[in-house]
């Protein structure tokens, strides 16, 4: 993305913010180049949101009809739902043993259905909105990919706006078969599923 990709659309009937808000996701490996990463970068050794700028962009890229007015509020879900998967991603990672996972690259997939995701379907469960692919790099330079699919939860008075994610690292190797069975085995066993 060039660099006015922070800059006003024509069109555009208010100016919006060009501050981005720094993640709590460190960035592993060597920092991107910015046309390689468009809408976040990293700084001072951690990743960066997109502004409400580039948020408003990049769906009018898409040919979205975003409205000015929602770009605060729709930041700051953005945000907050990206800081979620990096927490339940930390939890996979340290039940794997790394204590300091650290995120190299990532991929929005919207028009990908995981098979976890056509299984649920096909059980009559709904598509998720979107999909995200995530690559960690664990201890000793080791990558793992996580699937994360975003599911919408049903809103309520004090939620209207409410997701489930599923984070889970993708079966690429027998290993992540075994995490993912030992994980849903600790928590079937635990009970959490019936408090959920």
């Amino acid at each position: 993305m060039p660099s006015s990709s922070n800059s006003p659309q024509p069109g555009q009937s208010k100016p919006l913010s060009t501050w981005r808000q720094a993640s709590s996701i460190p960035a592993g490996g060597e920092a991107p180049l910015p046309e390689h990463q468009p809408a976040h970068g990293v700084r001072s050794g951690v990743w960066t949101y997109p502004s409400e700028q580039m948020f408003y962009n990049a769906m009018r890229r898409k040919g979205w009809t975003p409205s000015e007015e929602d770009m605060t509020a729709v930041v700051a879900i953005h945000n907050a739902v990206n800081e979620r998967a990096w927490r339940e991603v930390r939890a996979w990672e340290a039940a794997a043993g790394c204590p300091a996972p650290t995120l190299l690259r990532f991929r929005g997939r919207p028009a990908d259905v995981s098979p976890k995701a056509r299984l649920l379907n096909a059980l009559g469960y709904r598509l998720p909105f979107d999909r995200h692919d995530w690559v960690v790099e664990r201890g000793g330079g080791r990558e793992v990919r996580y699937v994360i699919d975003f599911y919408n939860g049903a809103p309520s008075p004090d939620m209207p706006t409410a997701m489930h994610l599923d984070v889970r690292p993708a079966l690429d190797s027998p290993l992540a078969l075994w995490e993912r069975l030992r994980m849903q085995a600790g928590w079937v066993a635990s009970g959490r599923w019936q408090r959920e």
